[in-house]
């Protein structure tokens, strides 16, 4: 809970990446509240208030997991808001000649999409949709010390500077909105 605060306000893309990944985690404790708090929320070293408040933050995910179909597989509506925010300033950015710089990296990460869509991932979804499911799968696999061939290792490198790239945009234009052609 307290890391999400700060990933919000910092570096959105490393937000949603989080999320995701608290998502899982609510997943594997069979989204009981009480397994949760016991059995992960008990190990941090805060005080009794934090924990408290990281309990109801997770209780109200729980929650929202359960209402929203999600207890299994998929995203709560609060990330999907992201990542369809990011589209949208995906293709904004993509159509103004203001941003030749991120237009340019696009056309770099490209080729990856195509190679990752040939590979299994849903072509139904959004580039940067896929994108995010790459990261986050490469970001697993580090968590359980798999190995990561060289081609991954380069493609993820060039998508997160495209992720990265996009986070910066929003970021900025949350300031103060970016003009656009």
């Amino acid at each position: 809970m307290f890391i999400s605060q700060e990933l919000r306000r910092k570096n959105i893309a490393e937000y949603l990446l989080y999320m995701w990944q608290v998502e899982d985690i609510i997943r594997a404790y069979g989204c009981s509240l009480s397994r949760i708090r016991h059995e992960y929320i008990d190990k941090f070293d805060y005080t009794e208030e934090q924990k408290e408040e990281m309990a109801d933050w997770y209780g109200n995910l729980v929650r929202m997991m359960n209402q929203e179909g999600c207890r299994e597989k998929g995203h709560l509506q609060i990330n999907k808001i992201v990542m369809q925010q990011l589209v949208e300033l995906n293709a904004q950015l993509l159509q103004s000649t203001k941003y030749p710089f991120y237009n340019s990296e696009y056309y770099k990460v490209l080729p990856f999409i195509v190679e990752l869509r040939k590979r299994g991932a849903d072509n139904e979804e959004n580039e940067v949709e896929t994108c995010f499911n790459a990261l986050y799968g490469v970001m697993m696999l580090r968590l359980q010390k798999k190995k990561i061939s060289p081609d991954t290792e380069h493609a993820i490198k060039e998508i997160t500077t495209y992720i990265g790239m996009l986070s910066d945009y929003f970021m900025k234009d949350k300031v103060e909105p970016l003009e656009f052609d």
